[in-house]
């Protein structure tokens, strides 16, 4: 049995052009073909489509009304195939990205907002969390995640490290003094995530030439989000351990003082992970390479 789009394809190019000959000049194929197409047609439909003579054809009653729905289906199919093109060419539909808590709330709101004003067809759904997420079980299309990553089937590709530094407002500096060394720290209020409960200790833990060096801490504030400790530092509360991409911004307008810049504070990995697949959607690919033209590691 013939395809049926391509036999009402020939039909209707035959119709409009009012011969078999001009039909199959204009498809590349012979009269003959033509013929079997449209007579595929009227067999599988028990019909006669088109009145035919030896010098003009015309369409019968019913094969007015099937010619005039195979253009509509025809449209519509020639649409189909257009907006899979586009999808496959231009960045469009919804995609849905999981993120840390913190880095996904200082972070990711600005270059999210670019990313959607440059691809106005685009949508993201951005969930936070700083757990594993099965990407598969919960449809996450594209993770960022801080930390040693575990063997998985996900393509993992590097971000820059996620950098942590010390520091604290002008005011408590001022009144508690500017420690000179990690083991200063324990004379201090520093501010804790509360991933440390109060029955555990907290270690901060720098590294200067070569050698790491680990402090003790404690403080009369904990908490588990950092948005929290950051207004706290601001607030002259104590000290905070937070990402030195977010503490760039509050260092440059004086509201925080950074401490202890002869150390390296502590720096995890930082990936951003998709499925591994024979062919990735274009937004997929237009929203991770630009992530990593953002957050990447410095050429």
């Amino acid at each position: 049995m013939m395809d049926k789009l391509t036999s009402m394809r020939v039909f209707v190019k035959a119709t409009d052009l009012g011969s078999f000959a001009a039909a199959a000049d204009a498809l590349q194929m012979s009269p003959q073909m033509v013929a079997k197409h449209i007579a595929s047609l009227e067999t599988q439909l028990g019909i006669v489509l088109l009145n035919r003579t030896t010098r003009r054809q015309s369409l019968t009653d019913v094969g007015r009304g099937y010619y005039d729905r195979c253009k509509i289906v025809l449209a519509e199919v020639e649409a189909a195939d257009s907006l899979a093109f586009d999808m496959h060419t231009q960045p469009r539909g919804t995609l849905k990205v999981s993120a840390p808590v913190t880095f996904g709330t200082f972070c990711l709101p600005q270059f999210v907002t670019r990313f959607l004003s440059a691809y106005p067809d685009m949508s993201i759904d951005l969930s936070l969390s700083d757990r594993f997420i099965d990407p598969l079980e919960k449809g996450i299309e594209v993770m960022i995640r801080i930390g040693e990553l575990e063997d998985s089937s996900l393509i993992a590709r590097p971000l820059a490290p996620y950098r942590l530094i010390a520091c604290a407002s002008p005011d408590y500096l001022a009144k508690r003094g500017t420690p000179a060394n990690v083991q200063e720290l324990a004379k201090h209020d520093c501010l804790i995530y509360a991933s440390w409960t109060a029955a555990t200790q907290c270690r901060w833990r720098f590294t200067r030439n070569g050698k790491s060096e680990e402090v003790i801490i404690d403080g009369r504030f904990r908490c588990n989000d950092w948005k929290a400790l950051l207004h706290a530092a601001r607030a002259g509360l104590g000290i905070t351990l937070g990402p030195e991409s977010v503490l760039s911004s509050e260092i440059k307008a004086g509201r925080l003082i950074p401490v202890l810049q002869e150390y390296q504070g502590p720096a995890r990995p930082m990936h951003v992970l998709y499925p591994s697949l024979r062919n990735p959607t274009i937004k997929l690919r237009s929203f991770v390479d630009e992530l990593i033209a953002e957050f990447g590691i410095a050429q």
